[in-house]
């Protein structure tokens, strides 16, 4: 694997101190960072190749802590959750191995070409996502939809988990890793959390799975369980350290309390919780009693976009503006819920997330010279350039993306795919998938 050197970059470590380099250079040898520092502080090796970055900016990779790969988007609009869901199990019971497949590479191609580096996708068939992750390089968390209670039948089974975690966990150098997927409570029997439960220990693998993401569906649980979602789920044992729960828009503050003492973390996805009408998470709460928060897209079916420069955005955005507080999820906090975080919910914490020596160069090179960054003043702060990565920067600054110290995203164009023949491709399949879903649209049932 080639060595590289970026030299005379805006350096956001995102560190424990958070520490920023003016014009810093950064060596990356076999996929791993070797040196971050000072430009004038590092002694560059003979043998690598120099980038020079004079007007860029360098950051960690952007991770998306919850995603659904999908060629379904636009199509099911202006609709709340409940309502919006029976229309989107459409897509799962016209689902093929083909339409998984050219899903997961669009959304993956996606993903990289706005700085994600790696993505947490809950989704179907996937050992072909699998493949699409690894024809992109991309690096992905895989966490099949289970379902197992009757007429859901549907979703993926236990045993495609269960076979999925044996042929693919630790794939690709590390890069695919498998967990065990459940869709929600309304979805599984308590036999699949709990062997959830028994095989994260048995395998060493996360828990991933949605709660409280709406009121509505919150007293709808309460009605029929008996307990609200975070109780079951917590008498069902998944709750810990290896668990990762999507939205939790709607917890008190004794289940805040909860989830930190059990250190589960969230993946917060605000773009989806208000396109969905699901209301606003309280984020501030959860980060100020100790939970792990990390940033999700919830994939293009629900949010249309899998940009995480508008998912920081709008996470700060939407708390100062329903707290009439404009000191709300600074952009410090937020980067770091787009980085660091994310990397420690998806327990790679030690792996990637932010840039340190002996940590794996996923790495985001930004293009400062650009109107919307201009005019770019860096200190050791961030200075202007901190809260214009997140309120300000997109898609168009992305110049280049690396995973493993592989360069996968040069100057917007991606180094491992035809990218017209995947769009052109997800285009058709695209198309075919919705006429499937039109066929079925008659016989839609319930969430519950």
């Amino acid at each position: 694997m080639p060595s590289f050197a970026i030299r005379h970059a805006a350096i956001f470590t995102v560190d424990s101190c958070n520490q920023v380099i003016p014009d810093g250079t950064l060596v990356v040898e076999d996929g791993v960072i070797s040196q971050v520092g000072e430009d004038r502080q590092v002694t560059i090796p003979e043998t690598c190749e120099v980038i020079d970055a004079r007007g860029h900016a360098l950051l960690p990779g952007l991770i998306d802590c919850h995603s659904h790969s999908s060629l379904m988007r636009g199509v099911t609009e202006n609709m709340p959750l409940m309502d919006w869901l029976p229309w989107y199990q459409l897509e799962h019971r016209a689902m093929t191995e083909a339409f998984a497949y050219h899903s997961a590479r669009l959304c993956y191609l996606e993903a990289l070409q706005s700085g994600t580096t790696c993505v947490m996708d809950m989704f179907r068939y996937m050992d072909r996502c699998a493949d699409a992750a690894a024809e992109l390089g991309l690096r992905v968390q895989l966490a099949p939809y289970v379902a197992d209670r009757p007429g859901k039948d549907f979703f993926s089974t236990r045993e495609e988990n269960r076979q999925l975690i044996r042929t693919h966990h630790d794939s690709q150098n590390g890069r695919v890793r498998v967990w065990m997927g459940l869709e929600h409570l309304f979805y599984c029997t308590e036999d699949a959390y709990r062997e959830a439960a028994q095989l994260s220990r048995e395998y060493g693998v996360g828990i991933h799975t949605h709660a409280s993401e709406q009121k509505e569906e919150e007293q709808a649980v309460t009605a029929e369980l008996g307990h609200r979602s975070l109780a079951m789920l917590d008498h069902y044992g998944v709750l810990g350290e290896r668990t990762l729960l999507a939205h939790c828009v709607w917890l008190n503050n004794d289940e805040i309390a909860r989830v930190a003492d059990t250190g589960t973390s969230i993946a917060h996805c605000p773009v989806s919780n208000a396109k969905l009408a699901s209301g606003v998470a309280r984020v501030p709460e959860m980060l100020a009693a100790g939970v792990t928060v990390g940033l999700g897209t919830d994939g293009p079916v629900c949010n249309n976009s899998l940009s995480l420069f508008e998912e920081m955005k709008f996470a700060s955005l939407i708390q100062k503006a329903t707290r009439l507080d404009a000191t709300a999820l600074p952009a410090d906090q937020i980067l770091r819920m787009a980085t660091i975080n994310g990397a420690k919910a998806l327990g790679l914490d030690r792996e990637i997330g932010s840039l340190e020596v002996g940590k794996k160069a996923d790495l985001l090179l930004l293009d400062l010279n650009q109107a919307n960054l201009t005019p770019v003043n860096v200190d050791q702060q961030g200075g202007n350039l901190l809260w214009n990565l997140v309120f300000a920067a997109g898609s168009n600054n992305v110049a280049g993306v690396w995973v493993d110290g592989r360069r996968l995203i040069d100057q917007g164009g991606a180094t491992g795919v035809a990218r017209q023949t995947v769009i052109t491709e997800a285009q058709r399949q695209g198309l075919a998938l919705h006429e499937a879903c039109r066929k079925l649209s008659h016989t839609r049932t319930s969430m519950v």
